[in-house]
């Protein structure tokens, strides 16, 4: 038995939470999620294939939302946060990194990826939503060497997801369809010269970085399913990854590239910064699929970037927040960590609307507190206490609850998204 479940003994104020979704037979829309027409334009073709119904998960009214908490030794647990359950799950790698795509849980060390399963999902059809549940799992690792640059898509049932081990230099494809049904299948292992480098799934392909002489990124190259060239950028220092629902997006020292592709046909386009702009955004983050994301660099504030208008704006601010992410709801919500461990809220002017009291200590260092947001709540963690605090940022920036899941979070993803 890899699992059991528990109520924790901590008891929450769910009954406020439980309103998170909205209770529908079949088919169900978010509006805080419902996109505009253009939005029809998705980077991934996956939208008709297994519609509703998926083997071996049951199909949900309302968002699944859970926490997966992993501490710094590999214990991993499952919180539920619409009833509070807890399962608590074998033991993976001792953690250095931990991403997401809103179902797994990629837990990185310098020599493979483990998966978790959370067995949580959001399935996106554009302009309306199925939910789903499954026994969570751990399908098993992927083998590398360095700690890798894992970068997801869309769908966890479809498409694929990037894993590229820096120091060997592999670029890895997983197929997200045999993945949901428990296989590690890999669609593509290319070797190239080893750098801190991408790869991330476009089509039925990738969009993979390519190395100058010098070791540092030069170019991206979309490939086909086979791993061949069929078109190419240039992207000097390529660095940060996130896609949304209009396109691939990669960090380039100059701008960023838009990458799509459509009945076959890659589209890669440059969106360069303004004149005069400040440094580059290495890292990007935003509520899941949608068009505007925020972008971290060296400066002190945070670019935001149109991925629909394919235009960048910046907003100052006094320092580098420790994280950032865009809400990209009706009131265009900026959130942001800093140093000192308080949650800010901006809105779509720039202007901060609201912050909480220090929650996290050494927010700056560690690389370990994350910051997450959904269509309601952000989640952000304090490795020095393994507890997550849950924050209304449309509402004055309140801490609606603090969680305290079984397994310290000192690395924490938000899942059923």
């Amino acid at each position: 038995m890899f699992s059991h479940s528990h109520r924790p003994t901590r008891t929450a104020a769910l009954a406020g939470v439980a309103a998170l979704g909205i209770l529908l037979a079949g088919c169900s829309a978010s509006p805080s999620d419902a996109p505009a027409p253009d939005d029809a334009a998705s980077a991934s073709d996956d939208s008709g294939a297994g519609h509703a119904k998926i083997e071996g998960a049951v199909e949900a009214p309302e968002p699944p939302l859970h926490l997966v908490s992993i501490d710094a030794g590999g214990s991993v647990s499952l919180l539920d946060l619409l009833d509070g359950a807890e399962t608590e799950l074998d033991p993976v790698r001792a953690p250095e990194a931990v991403t997401t795509d809103g179902r797994y849980a990629f837990v990185a060390d310098d020599q493979g990826v483990d998966i978790v399963d959370s067995g949580a999902w959001t399935w996106d059809h554009v302009d309306h939503f199925h939910y789903y549940r499954a026994t969570p799992a751990l399908p098993g690792s992927v083998a590398g060497s360095g700690v890798a640059t894992v970068a997801t898509g869309m769908l966890s049932t479809a498409g694929g997801t990037g894993v590229f081990f820096p120091e060997s230099g592999e670029a890895v494809l997983l197929d997200n369809a045999a993945l949901s049904q428990g296989e590690i299948r890999e669609t593509l292992r290319l070797e190239v010269a080893p750098h801190d480098g991408i790869i991330a799934p476009l089509g039925t392909g990738a969009l993979v970085s390519e190395a100058g002489a010098g070791g540092d990124v030069a170019r991206l190259r979309a490939v086909d399913a086979e791993g061949s060239e069929v078109d190419a950028i240039a992207c000097a220092d390529a660095s940060g990854t996130i896609t949304t629902r209009l396109a691939l997006v990669v960090g380039c020292a100059d701008g960023a590239v838009l990458a799509t592709s459509s009945e076959g046909a890659t589209e890669l386009t440059q969106v360069p910064y303004p004149e005069g702009a400040a440094p580059a955004a290495t890292e990007f983050s935003a509520r899941k699929g949608r068009p505007t994301v925020a972008g971290l660099g060296d400066g002190s504030g945070v670019w935001l970037l149109d991925t629909r208008e394919r235009s960048w704006r910046w907003i100052a601010m006094p320092e580098r927040p420790a994280a950032a992410t865009a809400v990209d709801d009706e009131s265009e919500h900026l959130v942001t960590l800093t140093s000192d461990g308080r949650v800010h809220v901006f809105d779509g002017s720039g202007a901060e609307v609201a912050a909480t009291d220090p929650l996290v200590s050494d927010a700056d260092h560690g690389g370990r507190a994350s910051l997450t947001v959904d269509a309601q709540r952000a989640y952000v963690n304090d490795p020095a206490t393994g507890a997550v605090h849950e924050i209304d940022y449309a509402d004055g920036a309140r801490v609606a609850r603090t969680l305290e899941p079984g397994t310290a979070a000192d690395f924490v993803v938000e899942t059923g998204r």
